[in-house]
């Protein structure tokens, strides 16, 4: 009798087990490891890295981010980008990267039809406008509602600059 109850206990441990492994591989990436992944945030992730700011965006958030891709860093003017990620302009590189977080999960259906002004995590106040298509300040989102395990990710054409 007491060799039957161990070998269900372990079998039941294996279950749980297995469940638990299996949902380790199935849950979604977090903003950092989304963006890492996608392979066209290789400056927004450069810049968060030198700004410190990876651990921020891995916790448990939620967080909106109106994430830049490489061609929206492109179109800075020459030498910006490297400037900024200077050790020596941590703090402007950080006021610029909190820009674009905005705290708690927002969807494009959140923001359809509709104009507002929303704090950002940097402390000043983003536009959005949500009449035709959805802008911030004066980029465009061009891919929404990128889900992760702790928030979301707006993909948009210009880097806000506060």
């Amino acid at each position: 009798m007491k060799r039957r109850s161990f070998m269900k206990m372990t079998v039941v441990g294996a279950t749980f087990a297995a469940l638990g492994a299996c949902a380790e591989m199935t849950s979604e990436p977090d903003i950092v490891d989304t963006a890492v992944a996608a392979g066209s945030f290789n400056t927004l992730v450069a810049a968060v890295q030198a700004a410190g700011l990876v651990d921020t965006l891995k916790s448990p958030g939620p967080f909106t981010v109106f994430a830049p891709t490489d061609a929206a860093f492109a179109k800075l003017p020459a030498g910006t980008v490297e400037n900024l990620l200077k050790p020596e302009n941590k703090d402007q590189l950080t006021a610029i990267l909190t820009y674009h977080v905005v705290p708690g999960q927002t969807l494009a259906a959140d923001l359809a039809g509709k104009r507002l002004s929303v704090a950002t995590v940097n402390g000043a106040n983003v536009h959005i406008d949500g009449r035709n298509g959805v802008k911030v300040e004066k980029s465009n989102v061009i891919q929404a509602d990128i889900l992760t395990s702790n928030g979301v990710i707006h993909v948009i054409d210009r880097v806000l600059l506060p």
